[in-house]
């Protein structure tokens, strides 16, 4: 697939999609441990509680204004009111604004609702410019897309953060803009005709989301989903509390008199960044390589490398081990995680595509809660414990997706029946 065959909106999106994570990875966990200087940990974790709930609500919002009035008009909006918002914290947090807090964080909190707002409606836009046979080569691309921007983000923002806080808002602000500029010059109009005249109001939003609830198809592609991201968020969480209080500090290299010692905070971030970096550099080439290979079977065997892979790092105390599973666990990610995205744009249905692509976001959210429960389980479960409940998170998302392929098959076995009988 080239680059100039795929669709103008397409190309457009996938780069500004970068810009947006790019700053977005830079500059949301900065505001976090500003707000934790300003006002301690504590207050600080509340904030960003309150910030996630209203992104989440907002993203619902989001997904019905974009099925009943366009992706279009719901992208400006978005990224007009984001662009404002960051502004405003650059203003706030100069000298001229006085570094008000309280200005920042509501600013802060307006920023992150517009972006929530927009978010379904770029998600859906990408499905609409692709086709069932493009899709798995274009969230390769986006997926490739998403970790470079995460890489360079992480390092940009912990580089600048120590005196260039001020200066990483106002150019956020300044390339915001100009994502609204291309948005407002170059982005066409992909929803499916007659979208716009779906009804308006808070009733009819609640009656679309409430026949996405009664879509047992797709709740069961969700929680197949949340299994899997809830495998995910453990190095953020369990995996990474037993690293840092249960690793015993040793001899990542040991060549005469050169040694190199890690703890398990090292190892930590040692892994995140081979993981990061592994998916940056294969990423594109897994994807050639494994274009030839079926979907499903792609997805089941991805499935078993990622758990083993977590398994692993559940249990194992040794340097080197975690690294070689690290290498295990973005082979099964870099397998799975595109499939996972073309399961997910077949499923839904094209005229309620983003509030499809809304309720599906939610597993991000409900991953994280699971990521926090495992933290407390973890306190009384062996490792060995831990690493079999990650185990069957995996065996259940494998059945789930079992049940989803069969009952694709069942469809698409009576549509040839049903339009012959038509």
């Amino acid at each position: 697939m080239k680059l100039k065959d795929l669709h103008p909106n397409l190309r457009i999106r996938i780069g500004v999609g970068f810009v947006q994570r790019f700053f977005d990875i830079m500059l949301v966990p900065l505001m976090v441990i500003h707000f934790s200087r300003l006002y301690g940990p504590a207050t600080a974790g509340l904030m960003t509680l309150v910030v996630s709930l209203a992104a989440i609500t907002c993203n619902l919002v989001g997904g019905h204004l974009s099925d009943t009035y366009g992706r279009r008009p719901v992208l400006l909006a978005g990224e007009f009111g984001a662009c404002l918002g960051y502004a405003g914290i650059a203003l706030a947090a100069s000298p001229l604004g006085g570094g008000n807090g309280i200005a920042m964080y509501v600013l802060y909190l307006c920023a992150a609702c517009c972006a929530g707002i927009a978010l379904p409606a770029n998600d859906a836009m990408l499905v609409d410019t692709t086709t069932a046979e493009t899709r798995t080569s274009i969230y390769t691309i986006n997926y490739w897309s998403t970790n470079m921007a995460f890489m360079l983000g992480s390092l940009v923002g912990g580089l600048l953060y120590q005196g260039y806080f001020t200066q990483l808002l106002t150019a956020a602000a300044v390339m915001l803009l100009g994502i609204f500029a291309t948005t407002w010059f170059f982005i066409s109009e992909t929803a499916p005709e007659g979208g716009v005249e779906h009804p308006r109001g808070v009733r009819s939003a609640l009656t679309g989301y409430a026949s996405v609830v009664r879509d047992r198809v797709f709740l069961r592609l969700i929680v197949a989903a949340l299994l899997i991201r809830s495998v995910e968020v453990q190095i953020s969480s369990s995996i990474a509390v037993r690293l840092g209080s249960d690793f015993t500090p040793q001899d990542l290299i040991d060549i005469g008199s050169w040694h190199v010692r890690v703890t398990g905070v090292n190892m930590l971030g040692i892994m995140r960044a081979v993981n990061t970096l592994l998916v940056v550099c294969c990423a594109l080439w897994v994807g050639k390589v494994l274009g030839r290979m079926g979907e499903r079977r792609r997805l089941m065997i991805g499935i078993v490398v990622f758990t083993v892979g977590y398994m692993v790092w559940a249990v194992s105390g040794d340097a080197w081990t975690l690294i070689v599973a690290t290498f295990v666990v973005t082979a099964g990610e870099l397998m799975n995680a595109p499939v996972k995205q073309t399961l997910l744009a077949n499923a839904v249905p094209q005229e309620s595509r983003t509030k499809y692509m809304a309720a599906y976001g939610l597993q991000v959210r409900l991953g994280l809660l699971v990521g926090s429960v495992c933290v407390t389980l973890s306190a009384v479960v062996p490792a060995w414990g831990m690493a079999v409940v990650f185990g069957v998170f995996g065996l259940a998302a494998m059945a789930l997706y079992r049940s989803l392929f069969r009952a694709q098959d069942a469809r698409d076995a009576a549509a040839p029946v049903s339009a012959a009988a038509g």
